[in-house]
């Protein structure tokens, strides 16, 4: 058996650097956090190749001497704090003094300061854990730190560092957060020597909010502020109705720490229960203050997460500051998420209607398209897209050995099952009787499927008809949307959008797919660009793009008006019989159930 013994320095910091090293973007986190903790007023941060070659933050903050650059250099090593009580009255960002010694332990790592006072000041240059020198230089007061050649000594961890593209998100975004934590510090962002953004010291949130985020998205915020005892909640949230596909803007601080509390996301997604729809997620950029005894910000070896003494009364808090902030501003969450009604005209068998989803069905005559379709769908105005049937969407016929063949009935020579409509139930649920008991109809997940699979074949065949817009409709994006809207342009073009730059993070729709309303065309797209970040719609699949896009596009576009008949829900099945997966929606939904005699007559114990 081997002999216990003591680790080397060097070991024990290429150890620890396993912890609070991560990712590139960890090294970032750690020196931003240094720098404000020094008390600066201007941080420039600058990467190449995703962190990888180099990683460089300077700042004006207060510096160091000689001898304080040294020993910053050692294992815990920390000005923060003295003793573990000085946890439960911690203000500022680092505290552990392992970062320093673990970065240089696993890079080529140099380092430049000077505190005021000191007419020269110093350069420590260690490579992998080794010091190469200590030397006088000239600079002005304040911290530069180079780190670049990250992990070349200990080679296996670069192999489990992602693309390029994905650690240079993840850094933007840690310095967006920052940025975001402190806006009386001015930011300045460089990748691969492009300048990703520029914010100049701000005055409030909404303002460095508007810099980073855009205008669009600042002038959708609103301010909420309350109080309790030993508890705050300052910030700016998104007005009812006004939403995202994925939390990349629901932000939250925790004594001017940006963290991943699931506390506080999930608070503020249930205060938005009834203001906003299903998947969605809201605008948040808040700040939750409390005793910093009340909070243990030391569980996570990255201090990405945080733990609350009492979660229960930090999450009823929340809950409530958010619902009345709603509440004040005088708009019920009944109005803030309706449908936005249909002319009466648009009224058609696939009801989400032709303004909000408009594919135009073909003649009667057309191949492909299911006979027997009432000859009010053809009379219905649905003049946005004239579109013949996509290729493969044909009638799919029923297989007789399935156990719902004999409660659907032998199609009708007209293709629609032998189903008939008795009514509707709260609107969404259309009951029909069959010869083998009763079917319940998902009106919203039956025009998803029919929606889903002709989109889908339109996307594959590359025949998107798009309509150029007379008043192009602006968007303001942060600049990670921006970097992706750029990157992805040719597929938007060939799926139907027309996007233009139109200055720093700011684009102009000037072209959409024609059944795609006007007024959808900023929020769809922001959608999109979710769904590039959080890579649902990837990028070199095509086959998984045009699937996932027609996803999006069916589940975000789909009206149901309430006003239905007989006519347009026959014309309904019938669609949804032509498609190749009847019984699900694209989310896996069933499009309807079945209650056979057996089952009704053991409900009524008959």
């Amino acid at each position: 058996m081997a002999k216990v013994r003591i680790l080397t320095d060097r070991v024990a910091n290429q150890i620890a650097a396993g912890e609070v090293i991560e990712r590139p973007a960890a090294v970032v986190k750690e020196l931003v956090e240094n720098a404000l903790d020094a008390g600066a007023t201007r941080i420039e941060v600058e990467f190449r190749h995703g962190g990888r070659a180099l990683m460089r933050v300077e700042d004006n903050g207060a510096g160091m001497s000689r001898d304080d650059a040294l020993l910053a250099l050692e294992r815990h090593a920390t000005s923060k704090i003295v003793e573990a009580a000085d946890l439960d009255r911690l203000a500022s960002y680092g505290f552990r003094g392992e970062a320093l010694p673990s970065i240089a332990s696993v890079s080529r790592f140099e380092l430049q300061t000077r505190e005021s006072g000191i007419d020269v000041g110093t350069e420590i240059l260690v490579n992998g854990g080794k010091f190469v020198h200590v030397r006088d230089c000239g600079r002005p007061v304040g911290t530069r730190i180079e780190v670049s050649h990250l992990f070349n000594s200990v080679p296996a961890r670069r192999k489990f560092l992602k693309t390029d593209q994905t650690e240079a998100a993840h850094i933007v975004h840690c310095v967006r957060l920052y940025a975001l934590a402190c806006p009386g510090t001015a930011f300045t962002l460089i990748e691969d020597g492009r300048v990703i953004f520029r914010s100049p010291e701000c005055a409030t949130l909404g303002d460095r909010i508007a810099e980073i985020f855009g205008r669009q998205v600042a002038e959708s915020l609103v301010p909420i502020e309350s109080s309790e005892p030993g508890l705050k909640l300052r910030g700016l949230i998104g007005q009812p109705g006004t939403g995202r596909a994925t939390r990349h803007e629901m932000i939250v601080f925790v004594n001017a720490r940006p963290v991943d509390s699931r506390t506080l996301n999930y608070a503020l997604i249930e205060s938005y229960h009834e203001s906003l729809p299903k998947g969605r997620y809201p605008l948040a950029f808040v700040f939750f203050e409390c005793d910093p005894a009340a909070v243990d910000v030391n569980v996570h070896p990255a201090k990405r997460e945080v733990r609350f003494r009492s979660e229960p009364q930090v999450r009823s808090f929340v809950i409530r500051s958010v619902l009345q902030r709603l509440r004040e501003l005088g708009r019920p969450p009944e109005e803030s998420v309706a449908a936005p009604a249909l002319p009466p005209a648009a009224a058609s068998p696939v009801e989400s209607g032709p303004r909000a989803f408009g594919v135009r069905p073909p003649n009667a005559a057309a191949p492909g398209w299911p006979a027997g379709v009432p000859a009010a769908l053809h009379r219905a105005d649905l003049s946005r897209l004239q579109a013949a049937p996509s290729p493969g969407f044909n009638p799919a016929p029923i297989n007789p050995a399935s156990p719902s063949a004999e409660s659907i009935g032998a199609k009708a020579p007209t293709g629609q099952p032998a189903w008939r409509f008795i009514g509707l139930a709260h609107g969404n649920f259309a009951i029909f009787e069959t010869r083998s008991g009763l079917v319940l109809l998902d009106r919203r997940a039956t025009h998803e499927r029919i929606w889903y699979e002709r989109m889908r074949e339109q996307f594959r065949a590359g025949a998107v008809p798009s309509q150029r817009l007379l008043l192009p409709v602006p968007l303001e994006v942060d600049t990670i949307a921006a970097a992706m809207l750029l990157d992805r342009r040719e597929f938007l073009i060939a799926h139907g959008f027309e996007v233009a730059e139109f200055g720093r993070n700011f684009f102009r729709v000037e072209a959409v797919p024609e059944w795609l309303e006007l007024a959808d065309a900023e929020p769809f797209l922001r959608d999109l660009v979710g769904a590039f970040r959080d890579g649902s719609i990837p990028d070199g699949n095509a086959e998984l793009a045009h699937d996932a896009l027609a996803r999006l596009a069916a589940a975000k576009a789909v009206r149901l008006p309430e006003n239905v008949g007989e006519p347009e829900l026959r014309g309904i099945v019938a669609q949804l019989f032509a498609t190749r997966t009847p019984l699900t929606s694209p989310a896996g939904r069933p499009t309807y159930i079945e209650l056979n005699h057996g089952e009704l007559a053991r409900r009524f114990q008959t």
